[in-house]
Order: structure tokens, then C-alpha cells, then sequence
């Protein structure tokens, strides 16, 4: 990347000595850190534009000026912008759409139906509220693609983005601004006066600065286009430029459009990216900030627009910024307490020093439906619980699960009957192979727990989401793979007693080594390599136009708590020599020494302890269950008399915190 400014070998004179930046040698050494304490960072969002509409248009083909609504049932849950030029929104009902545009394409979304493999588009769609259920994986796979054009745009040493949303990402583009000024300008790469990083640098050598096609906010009411540009103007500068190529390789290899915002942080980022759509970007220098927010209302910050912005709203009768720039910080603490009032006093200054999160992995995946009419029977849940399980298996299918390479830990379903919501949830075996029918028998055992409670119709939400996503391992077997029979195991019974491989003295040197007993459990596995020690929020209808993986994101949090309260990281169980076994054919349990016929049974009986263990957590935790009289409890295998009951894990693990499940 070229850069357009022309460099000068001197820097402005005054008063016969050198003029010097507002900024210093350790902000600038802060940016190759992406502190957000330096005023040197750059943050920037992309947006793309009317998202849905884009991917129906993008995936038929349409001219780019050809009017295009998505279709949810009866409602119109996306509008591109050339729609927008008849007055259509995404409010008006479909017969005032087709009226004020005739030309109009209403493309109804992909949905899931009974017995479906995939999703599909159907023509049908709209009549069939009561029976399909809406998907959106064809505009997540979009967002997959753009992600991945936006991370090739990027130095690999310099990518730090945040997937925000299925449409919206933040790029905390510090660290690569960094490297590109010392290329552009050399001498910030000598050090400091007297080696002291508190100096303040030399100001740029460069007056006039080409931001071309960006939408520049406006200087503040006491700043001037005069004035020389400082370090920040010309690391935003380059910020813009940055911005420019990714949405120009975006729209080359994707054909989406999109819109950026380029800023100090998170917060006036996301408000830059929204300021001037579609296709363009907003630049907001630091030197504008109070400019830009004046005249926004509050609303449109995050975090202002709920209950907070209601109180702010009746102890000020103001709704604009600019209304609230006046109060002074003691009257804010007072009316509305200290933290929110600190909070507010620095957010509409345009202070924000929330990080950029590089994590774009989900950790959780949700499928949703609410009702209308509402369900009855168990068996019409059941209907729907077989529709979330494809729907989320097929998701885990592109995540991985199939090769092991990522596997969710928990399974929560949530259930909504009257204003009641009540959520059950259950630990996914980490021993067994995910597939549809493993994922359908947790989700109906789920219900079983809710229906054995009572008071379940009728029923006018259901959701089921899988979260706690973790690493699979590679080349990890099951237990199968490691027991010997048969002919094998007879012919290891004749062998004589082995030395371990990993025995202390090599095999070349002579040393002390203990003696194995060849009654020992090890005898009677193979040797193995591969064995280690080891544009919506949540609404009504929860199916609607929603950004599931912000919902997703929701439902984590659940789920991520529950896991933390019933101490349920589950790692492989390891079988432990014991001196009850005496059959081959038998397999042990590691908590209780209990021998077991098969390796199904083995795997039956552990998934007995570990939801004992829950079980055990939850009736010590009061208020975890809304009935807990009426919990169903877990059918318990034959255990020999006189063993003793495994005392469960409730104790938390260094650096964890204990969570109320409910």
C-alpha cells in the first residue's frame, strides 16, 4: 500500500525551533501493542449493507438496481436500497410493498421442514408457518466467505477482527498501522530523545492530506482545517485506506457492498459505519469527535438504549447528546450513581476503551421456533425438536464435529408455556460419536425432564441450542479401539510379562526396572501412538429475522454458567487397574471399580455418574430447580451392595466461580 502523502525532509519551523506532536514515543510504541490506552489507535467497522438482501440478490443474480425484499411468512424482514427509493420498510405489510413497487422480487427465506436433510427455498414457504421453520444458514455460509476475504486482505502478523455479527465485523487495525508508518516515515524509527519514551515526537512531515472519496465528519467548533495534521490524523488516515481495499476486495471477489468506520474505538466505529449508506465510509479524526456526537441521539450508543437511556431520558428531558454535554459529572453520579454516571460523562465524549475480541469461533448454536398457534401434544414437540437437531447437526457438520475437530460439551432447551420459561440441561458423552440420533435422544430426554414438571401446555416457544464448544483431539479413539478380544486377547494372555516403553533406563543402558505383573489391566490393550496421558434483537418470534448467531452468543451464556456450576469440563475417562477384574470381557469403571460387559454398558454406567453428579450439585444448590420434588431422576444401574456412593464434584477448580443454574 502506496502511500499518497508526499514526504518533506523538514518539519515546520517556529521561533527558530522545531515544532513538536501532542504525541509521544511511548504512544506510538503503545500502537505496536494495540493498547487502548494509546490516542494513537485505530479501530475500524465494517457493515454490509442490508445484508439478507444482498446474499438473495448476490445468489439470483440480479442487476444491482433491481428492487428486492426477503419474505418471513407475512412480513418483509429485509429491503436492499434501491427498494428503499419507493418508500418501502421493512413495517409495511407485502400488498402496500407490491403496490408502491410493482417491480418489486419478494424472495421468501430458506426454511426447514420435517424429514429435511438441508434446508431448501421453497415457493410454498409463506403458507406453511405452522409447519416449517425458518433458517438462515445461507446467509451465514455468505458471512463465512466475507470474513474470509476480509482476513486475506490483512497481513496474517496483523489480524486482529471480531465477528460482531452474521453482517458486521470490528478490525483493530493498530499494529498494522504501526508498521506502516515506520515504512512511510523513518525517523520515528530512531529513538527517542535522551532515550526518554515520555518525548514527544516530531510532528509529520506533511500539511495537506488526501482522504479522497471518505465521508470526513467535521472538525469541532474550536479545531481548524489550518491546522497542521498530527500523528493521529495521519494513523487514521492510513486506517481509511486500509478500510478502502478490504471493501473493494469484497465487492471483487463477493459482489457485496459494504460500509466502514474509522475511529479512535469500538463505539464511534460502529456509529461511522452507519452514518453514510450504503458503499461508502465515514472517518471520524479525534479532533471531530464532539462534532460527530452532538447531534446523535443517545439512544443510538450502545448500552443507552434500554433502561438506562429511559432514566437518562426522565432525569434530563434530553434525547441528544449534545443535550447531556453540559451536565457536569456530579449531577450525572447524582441522579443516576456513580459507576453509570462515570460511565455516561465518558461515553458521550467518545471515550470507549473496549477491546477487539479476535475470537470468531461460535460457542454455541441455537434453533428456535415460537408458536402460532401454540403445540399441545409431545408429540408436536417432539416434531420440532427433530427439526432444532438437523438444523443444529448440520451446523456442527461445517464446524468440524464429523472429523473431531470441534465438539460442543452441553445441551440446554429452553421451554416457554404461559409468561413461564423454564430451561433443562444435560452434558453431551464426549466418548460417543455426534450424530443426529445421539443429539435427538438428549433433546426428548430434555422435554421428558420438563414434561414430568407439569403445567407444559400449551406450548408457545421452544429452542434448542449445544454450546461449550471445545478442541477435538486428534486421532482420538474411542474405548473400543483400545480393548483386545477375541483370538488377540487370548494369545496376550499366553505372553509373557512386558516391559513398559516408557520405562525409566533405555533399553540400551541397564538400570533398575519395575517388574510388571501380568495381571495388570495394560496387558490387555494395544500399544497405540495415538494414546496420550492424557440488523435484530431477540424479538417474539424467536425464529424471525434474527441474527441467530447473536442469538447463539445469548444462549452461551447460559450454557457456559451451567457447566461452570455443575463442574462438567469432562475430560476422557481412564481405566484404572483394579483388583476385581478377573474376565477379559469385563470393562471397569474408574469411580467405582465396577465391571461392566461391554463397552456400551461402560459408557451407560459412566453417563449414570456424571449425571448423578449433577443431580447430587443441584439438590445442594437451593433454588436451582424450579420444582425440584418433582426433578426426574436418573435410572440407576446394578450396583453390588456395600459400594459406596461417589461424592460429587462440587467443589470448583482454581479461578472458577460457582453460578446459579436455572
Amino acid at each position: 500500500m502506496s502511500s499518497s502523502q508526499p514526504f518533506v525532509a523538514s518539519s515546520p519551523i517556529t521561533g527558530g525551533r522545531r515544532r513538536k506532536s501532542r504525541f509521544t514515543y511511548k504512544q506510538l510504541a503503545q500502537l505496536a501493542l494495540s493498547s487502548t490506552s494509546t490516542p494513537l489507535r485505530v479501530i475500524a467497522h465494517v457493515d454490509l449493507d442490508a445484508f439478507y438482501a444482498q446474499c438473495e440478490s448476490v445468489r439470483l443474480g440480479l442487476p444491482e438496481d433491481q428492487p428486492l425484499a426477503v419474505q418471513q411468512w407475512q412480513g418483509l424482514i429485509a429491503i436492499n436500497y434501491p427498494s428503499r427509493k419507493f418508500g418501502l420498510t421493512r413495517h409495511i405489510n407485502i400488498a402496500e410493498a407490491k403496490k408502491l413497487c410493482p417491480n418489486l422480487i419478494m424472495q421468501h427465506v430458506a426454511t426447514w421442514r420435517e424429514g429435511d436433510t438441508k434446508w431448501a427455498y421453497r415457493d410454498d414457504a409463506f403458507k406453511n408457518i405452522s409447519t416449517d421453520k425458518v433458517s438462515l444458514d445461507p446467509y451465514r455460509l455468505e458471512s463465512r466467505k466475507i470474513l474470509a476475504c476480509i482476513k486475506e486482505t490483512l497481513p496474517a502478523k496483523h489480524q486482529k477482527v471480531e465477528k460482531a455479527g452474521i453482517d458486521e465485523v470490528f478490525l483493530d487495525l493498530s499494529t498494522q498501522i504501526h508498521s506502516i508508518l515506520l515504512e512511510r516515515y523513518p525517523e520515528l524509527s530512531l529513538p527517542a530523545p535522551y532515550d526518554d519514551p515520555t518525548e514527544n515526537l516530531p510532528l509529520p512531515p506533511t500539511t495537506v492530506l488526501d482522504w479522497q472519496a471518505d465521508a470526513l465528519v467535521d472538525l469541532d467548533s474550536d479545531e481548524a482545517e489550518e491546522e497542521d495534521p498530527d500523528w493521529d490524523d495521519i494513523a487514521i488516515l492510513i486506517g481509511s485506506e486500509i478500510i478502502r481495499d478490504i471493501r473493494a476486495a469484497v465487492y471483487k471477489k463477493l459482489k457485496y457492498t459494504c460500509s466502514g468506520g474509522v475511529a479512535q474505538n469500538k463505539m464511534l466505529s460502529k456509529l461511522g459505519s452507519a452514518h453514510k449508506k450504503p458503499n461508502q465510509q465515514t472517518v471520524i479524526r479525534n479532533r471531530a469527535v464532539q462534532q460527530f456526537l452532538s447531534g446523535f441521539k443517545y439512544g443510538k450508543i450502545r448500552g443507552l438504549g434500554g433502561k438506562l437511556g429511559e432514566q437518562v431520558q426522565a432525569a434530563f428531558d434530553t434525547e441528544t447528546v449534545g443535550g447531556l454535554i453540559q451536565i457536569p459529572i456530579e449531577q450525572l453520579k447524582q441522579k443516576l450513581g456513580d459507576e453509570s454516571g462515570t460511565w455516561l460523562y465518558q461515553i458521550i465524549r467518545g471515550t470507549d476503551s473496549s477491546e477487539v475480541n479476535p475470537r470468531t469461533q461460535l460457542q454455541s448454536m441455537l434453533s428456535a421456533k415460537s408458536f402460532r398457534p401454540t403445540i399441545n401434544t409431545p408429540e408436536q414437540a417432539t416434531k420440532w425438536l427433530r427439526i432444532f437437531v438437523a438444523d443444529i447437526y448440520a451446523r456442527l457438520v461445517e464446524e468440524g464435529v464429523i472429523e473431531n475437530k470441534r465438539r460442543p460439551k452441553s445441551m440446554i432447551l429452553h421451554h416457554r408455556q404461559g409468561g413461564q420459561t423454564r430451561s433443562r440441561s444435560i452434558i453431551i458423552p464426549q466418548g460417543k460419536r455426534i450424530d443426529e440420533g445421539m443429539l435427538l435422544d438428549l433433546a426428548n430426554n430434555l422435554l421428558g425432564q420438563i414434561i414430568l414438571e407439569g403445567r407444559v401446555w400449551p406450548c408457545a416457544n421452544l429452542s434448542l441450542a449445544v454450546g461449550g464448544f471445545e478442541e477435538g483431539v486428534a486421532g482420538n479413539m474411542g474405548i473400543g479401539a483400545f480393548l483386545v478380544k477375541g483370538e488377540q486377547a487370548k494369545a496376550l494372555n499366553n505372553m509373557p510379562p512386558q516391559e513398559p516403553s516408557h520405562s525409566v533406563a533405555p533399553a540400551d543402558r541397564p538400570g533398575k526396572r519395575r517388574k510388571l505383573d501380568n495381571t495388570g489391566i495394560s496387558r490387555f490393550f494395544p500399544k497405540s501412538d495415538s494414546m496420550d496421558e492424557h440488523d435484530d434483537e431477540y424479538g417474539q418470534d424467536s425464529e424471525a429475522a434474527v441474527d441467530e448467531e447473536t442469538l447463539d452468543r445469548q444462549h452461551s451464556h447460559s450454557i457456559d454458567a451451567y457447566e461452570e456450576a455443575s463442574g462438567s469440563t469432562i475430560g476422557a475417562n481412564t481405566l484404572q487397574t483394579s483388583p476385581h477384574q478377573h474376565r477379559i470381557t469385563e470393562y471397569m469403571c474408574n469411580r467405582c471399580n465396577m465391571a461392566l460387559e461391554s463397552a456400551e454398558e461402560l459408557q451407560s454406567h459412566q453417563d449414570w455418574h456424571f449425571a448423578k453428579d449433577l443431580q447430587d450439585e443441584d439438590n445442594r444448590r437451593p433454588g436451582v430447580n424450579s420444582n425440584p420434588t418433582k426433578t426426574s431422576q436418573p435410572k440407576k444401574p446394578n450396583v453390588p451392595a456395600g459400594e459406596k456412593k461417589v461424592a460429587s464434584r462440587s467443589k470448583p477448580e482454581k479461578g472458577q466461580s460457582k453460578l446459579a443454574f436455572g
